[in-house]
């Protein structure tokens, strides 16, 4: 899992070494399963390589899934008010709605509930003006 994500980010394992300030062949015992990460290093991998820090943290430590509680399974169906803003790439130009934002309206979205597109681009907007 780790080889992979980095490979996915076009990260070498000397430079993922530099961001997490290890060596490089300490990468490659974890990538190997020769080592597992401690602690600490589980939560700079998991900001590093952008994933779930719980769900590294029982891969590298299999024993512990007794005690973390279970991962949720993110909810794949956006709501059709996100689909439906989604595709109207003419109101995203005109509020110059960023990839980032984006993505935080689709979570907002898999939320649920009766968001339509005008109360999503509203709350963009407020979230947009909190100083």
């Amino acid at each position: 899992m780790l080889k992979g994500q980095r490979n996915a980010l076009s990260l070498t394992q000397q430079s993922l070494a530099q961001k997490l300030g290890v060596r490089a062949s300490h990468i490659a015992l974890l990538e190997n399963g020769r080592r597992r990460p401690s602690l600490g290093l589980v939560v700079r991998l998991a900001d590093a390589l952008g994933v779930d820090g719980r769900e590294l943290l029982q891969l590298a430590y299999p024993e512990i899934r007794a005690l973390v509680s279970p991962i949720p399974k993110r909810r794949t169906k956006l709501s059709p008010s996100w689909q439906r803003l989604f595709q109207n790439t003419a109101l995203l130009t005109r509020y110059r709605v960023t990839r980032r934002e984006l993505e935080v309206l689709e979570h907002l979205g898999m939320l649920g509930g009766k968001l339509t597109a005008k109360r999503l681009l509203a709350i963009l907007l407020l979230v947009r003006d909190i100083p």
